[in-house]
């Protein structure tokens, strides 16, 4: 085997999704081989430097820094990976994308669809690659659900509803982080969770056209995080529901929450055809069920179907483990990663099964409709 070259990796973030997007990037060699290029952990930024300094060592990175212009401008970084706050998505990857680096940003991919916008105009005048990163197009079970819909096995699609929910905020002592910021984060649960079934949506659908949505703040005011004893006032959604129309007559509903008492990581959706139907539950990852009307007279055997999607049949897992040996969330991301890293060194499209900064933008743009939608009371227009 010749030589396989290695591809250098700037990583923005050591917390929650820079630890997930790190350990994919170690790991993609260990099941993707040969590999298209081996990564290269070059350095990591972090504001606090006690902190990025020890997720340098842990997490495997030849330095560390506490500049993010220095890992954007770095020789020997190929391809930066985004896991920062919302508002600091837009600023680094477009500097990025402007000194001749791959991007990859964790979603949503800006705070409203302005921003997303200015970033993918960069993306589509650049010859980088982009992707924003939503993961759950790449767990098996889903890319199976999208095989199903290419093969027209639904035939014509009804409905699609989706929920994610969870409940990590329902302590109103919870403090004011800034995941519930506006200013920050852009949105609440809305761009942190609705994001992904929006994208689902979008992926398994089709594209919407029109939603009608409500958004409601149930906490208004939180304990500060730098003092307790004082509150702050929280300028995002806690919760929303909204009604989606889609351009090929589909309709749907999506919900997102952080007052769902009980749920953690509760990411369902539905579709239903003229065919059969499908259903995926996120906390039942390796699972797909799977209802199909079939011309057979054996009618005992018509019924819901549990797909254990761990045949070496099904998407990715000819790379992992023998039937049955379950994955896990975290092999999203090395999934994820791996096509990424497959489209830059063999020159191949980011879309379509895998999202486009053009597809964090419209993205955006739904969520936007959503809160207008909201604070008008009226049905809107999603505009692009």
């Amino acid at each position: 085997m010749s030589k396989i070259s290695e591809i250098g990796i700037g990583m923005l973030g050591y917390a929650f999704m820079g630890k997930s997007h790190s350990h994919a990037w170690r790991d993609i060699p260990l099941f993707f081989w040969p590999p298209p290029a081996i990564p290269k952990l070059v350095v990591i930024y972090g504001r606090r430097e006690s902190a990025v300094k020890e997720a340098m060592i842990r997490y495997g990175y030849k330095k560390y820094t506490t500049d993010w212009r220095e890992v954007v401008k770095d020789p020997e970084v190929e391809i930066l990976d985004n896991c920062l706050p919302n508002y600091m998505h837009k600023e680094p990857c477009i500097e990025a994308i402007e000194n001749g680096k791959h991007v990859v940003c964790e979603k949503p991919l800006a705070r409203d669809a302005k921003e997303a916008k200015e970033m993918y105009e960069a993306a589509r005048k650049a010859r980088v690659k982009t992707m924003c990163a939503f993961n759950y197009r790449f767990v098996p079970a889903v890319r199976l659900a999208k095989k199903i819909l290419e093969e027209g096995l639904l035939g014509r699609i009804y409905h699609f509803r989706a929920r994610y929910l969870q409940d990590w905020i329902v302590d109103p002592n919870f403090p004011l982080v800034w995941r519930l910021q506006k200013e920050y984060a852009g949105s609440g649960p809305l761009g942190d969770l609705g994001s992904h079934i929006i994208d689902l949506a979008r992926f398994l659908v089709g594209e919407i056209a029109a939603v009608t949505g409500v958004a409601r703040t149930f906490i208004e005011e939180r304990p500060l995080l730098e003092d307790p004893t004082k509150r702050g006032k929280v300028t995002v959604e806690d919760a929303f529901t909204a009604t989606v129309e889609f351009e090929n007559g589909a309709i749907g509903t999506l919900e997102a929450s952080r007052f769902a008492t009980g749920k953690k990581n509760y990411n369902v959706f539905e579709i239903n055809g003229e065919k059969g139907s499908i259903e995926f539950n996120l906390e039942r990852l390796n699972e797909l069920r799977v209802y199909l009307v079939e011309p057979d007279e054996r009618k005992y055997i018509e019924g819901w179907r549990e797909i254990l999607v761990t045949e070496k049949v099904h998407p990715f897992i000819e790379v992992y483990w023998p039937p049955g040996h379950i994955i896990g969330w975290e092999h999203t991301f090395i999934n994820e990663l791996h096509h990424f890293l497959d489209c830059i060194v063999n020159d191949k499209d980011v879309a379509p099964y895998a999202a486009t900064f053009e597809d964090g933008y419209r993205c955006c743009a739904v969520c936007d409709a959503i809160l207008e939608s909201s604070n008008t009371g009226r049905r809107v227009i999603v505009e692009y």
